[in-house]
């Protein structure tokens, strides 16, 4: 009698642990996650469109967490954008115009997925042929990605959470005219993966009596061509003669690039977006060429610190004269 007694209080003391929280089995073990894309401008082409299929995440023992656009009712939708050799619609794409995703701008191809949680090795874009280039006179270059897949770092997802990354496009540093191959080729090199948790944005504007004391652009009759760029460098106070362009080897390798454009009356305006929360220095150049795979010439006018907090709105900096 006395043995049942104890056996049904340890009973009730493990019931009462449970309904508490005591016991992990309660615990959500699932995750949500979404993805957006973004982009910092480049030079010469009017369109970047990307041809976007799937989105996977690999690891965790839990097998690949894949996502098809127009397929799975938390991937982005089709749309018509994307075509093959003969002019027909390649199914299950989203064609993506990364020039539309300027600064704080992105677009979703992944929303509230709900999968397990844990230590995801690598995310994966799997991009889909009519991938395409746009010039500035008009031609269209086919654009492609090395294995039509873009491999990105892992993630770890805790369990409970609610997770939102972008993956910002610096294309002064990702698109690339390879030497004696059609069109451009765009590589993992200069993509950022950042959680939206952690990042934030840059604005500012360049002062014309800067541009114009240092014989610069201004005030082009084609506002779509860029005036002056902008280069953001982790850290603080970094010395102007040791900063490097996207292709240079400088001491110090730029974390973004950006152009400045003139807004066709009087002002001369940048954009950074997802920048992680750190300090920066930021420098501008009047230089706007920039091969990201060679060292130009450049000469930077001016360098300010900023730091860059986890915020929606945006930090401003202006280059003054």
């Amino acid at each position: 009698m006395n043995k049942a007694l104890v056996a049904g209080a340890v009973i009730a003391a493990i019931s009462t642990l449970t309904a508490c929280g005591g016991s992990s089995d309660n615990e959500p073990q699932s995750v949500k996650f979404s993805l957006g894309v973004s982009d910092a401008p480049v030079n010469g082409a009017n369109v970047v469109m990307l041809c976007f299929n799937q989105v996977e995440l690999t690891g965790n023992g839990e097998g690949r967490q894949s996502f098809t656009i127009g397929a799975d009712a938390v991937a982005a939708d089709a749309n018509d954008l994307c075509r093959d050799a003969q002019g027909n619609v390649i199914a299950n794409t989203r064609g993506v115009d990364l020039l539309q995703l300027d600064g704080a701008k992105s677009e979703a191809l992944i929303s509230e997925a709900e999968f397990a949680a844990g230590n995801y090795g690598q995310l994966r874009l799997v991009i889909a042929e009519g991938s395409y280039v746009e010039l500035a006179e008009g031609d269209r270059v086919p654009l492609r990605v090395p294995s039509n897949e873009l491999k990105l770092g892992g993630v770890t997802l805790s369990a409970g959470g609610n997770f939102s990354y972008t993956l910002e496009f610096d294309l002064r540093k990702a698109m690339v005219n390879p030497v004696g191959q059609a069109g451009y080729l765009l590589k993992p090199t200069g993509l950022r993966l950042v959680d939206n948790s952690e990042v934030g944005h840059l604005t500012g504007q360049v002062a014309e009596g800067l541009l114009i004391n240092n014989s610069c652009t201004v005030a082009p009759a084609n506002a779509a061509l860029p005036v002056a760029t902008v280069y953001l460098y982790q850290g603080a106070d970094r010395p102007l003669a040791e900063l490097s362009d996207n292709g240079g080897a400088n001491s110090y390798q730029p974390y973004a690039s950006t152009n400045v454009y003139f807004d066709g009356v009087s002002e001369y305006h940048y954009s950074i977006g997802f920048i992680e929360a750190d300090t920066y220095t930021a420098a501008v150049s009047c230089d706007i060429d920039d091969d990201p795979e060679a060292a130009d010439p450049i000469v930077f006018l001016q360098a300010k610190n900023v730091t860059i907090a986890a915020s929606a709105t945006a930090v401003e900096l202006d280059f003054v004269e």
